[in-house]
């Protein structure tokens, strides 16, 4: 990957972590944040993922779609 596309992706992922509502809910502490991101890597490794993965997943696509709809994510 190049540097602007990494830069532009790493942002974009920076804009989830935003939307998803975890910089408020952990006073944009980033040890906080990123103990949670490893809790969820964690998760996602263990027995089981794909049953997690995709309802992670699902409820992203919902979020999204209520976002484009207007709506606000649940």
């Amino acid at each position: 990957m190049q540097r602007r596309e990494r830069t532009r992706h790493l942002i974009e992922l920076g804009g989830l972590v935003q939307k998803a509502g975890l910089v408020e809910v952990t006073n944009d502490d980033r040890a906080t944040l990123y103990g949670a991101l490893l809790e969820l890597a964690g998760r996602a490794r263990d027995d089981g993922a794909v049953d997690i993965l995709g309802l992670w997943k699902r409820r992203g696509k919902r979020a999204f779609d209520a976002e484009s709809e207007g709506g606000t994510a649940p």
